[in-house]
């Protein structure tokens, strides 16, 4: 196998041990004309822009696992507690596996945040309501709607679903473009390479931020179906970017990676990997952001 062709699989990094921030967050929103992001661990980001918080794929438990006694536990805890996030205004969920939607998470959430819009991909709404969930719109590949003054587009993406016994596909997948205020957001989701990223950013963009998926890619014979390496992500940021030559490139927000152990590669490596190929691009360096858990950035 493909682990064993690198050598024995690198064991976890001490828990805490990636560089940590202090988030900048403004309570209860921040003002119209700011837009900020804060990277709170794998694929859960808050944007406050336009006067409103959004989220994305929320984890707060300690495991990303069906129980809380088994499978992937965190190296970072999250860098606030669940009930010190300011007041939600829109909820982007992925998809459904146990690392991107998490029912203790979901139920607090719903409970503390009960005005909150969540968008999800096609019939993955029926989880959010058995997990008390009230409003909630589903959205195909493509389809769009407008919340609160965000207009919310579901990209495509390369990935599958599953959750339960006899539920693997039953529901959609997908990312999601959001513009407000005249800025525009991709949060790719969970995806392997595919052919729709040009196309998203001549339908979506320009974008100002790009949230990008860089890690849990090993082995590749199992994983270049489910999930971008290092290169792929910037390959997908480039093309993502190409309909519009004459308009500055977004700020890229490296995800997806150091929180859980999922796959075989070193936890730190997603992050070194993808300043390589981000230098092999010759892109400015100043564009690529590697976060600290915790940390707040202005796009």
């Amino acid at each position: 196998m493909l682990w064993e062709q690198r050598g024995e699989r690198a064991p976890n990094p001490p828990r805490g041990s990636f560089p940590v921030a202090t988030p900048q967050l403004v309570r209860p929103r921040a003002d119209r004309a700011i837009a900020t992001a804060t990277w709170m661990g794998h694929s859960t980001v808050l944007l406050q822009v336009g006067g409103l918080n959004i989220l994305t794929d929320p984890v707060w438990s300690e495991r990303a696992f069906p129980v809380q006694w088994l499978g992937p536990r965190r190296v970072m805890p999250p860098p606030i507690a669940l009930d010190a996030l300011p007041p939600l205004d829109i909820v982007l969920l992925s998809h459904s596996h146990y690392d991107h939607l998490d029912r203790p998470t979901v139920q607090r959430l719903a409970r503390l945040h009960r005005d909150a819009i969540w968008v999800a991909p096609l019939a993955l709404g029926k989880y959010l309501r058995e997990f008390g969930v009230a409003q909630v719109v589903e959205l195909d590949w493509w389809q769009h709607t407008v919340v609160k003054g965000a207009t919310i587009t579901a990209t495509p993406a390369r990935h599958f679903s599953a959750r339960r016994a006899g539920d693997r596909n039953a529901t959609l997948w997908c990312g999601y473009a959001v513009e407000i205020e005249g800025r525009r957001a991709w949060f790719a989701g969970d995806t392997a390479y595919h052919p729709e990223f040009r196309r998203i950013g001549e339908r979506c963009g320009p974008f100002d931020l790009v949230l990008m998926p860089i890690g849990a890619y090993d082995p590749r014979w199992f994983m270049q179906s489910v999930h971008l390496d290092p290169s792929e992500a910037v390959q997908a940021y480039t093309e993502a970017t190409l309909a519009y030559p004459s308009t500055p490139l977004p700020l890229m927000l490296g995800i997806h990676w150091g929180t859980f152990r999922l796959t075989s590669e070193p936890m730190e490596e997603p992050p070194r990997r993808v300043r390589e190929a981000w230098e092999r691009q010759r892109l400015d360096p100043d564009l690529l952001w590697i976060a600290a858990f915790g940390e707040t950035r202005g796009w």
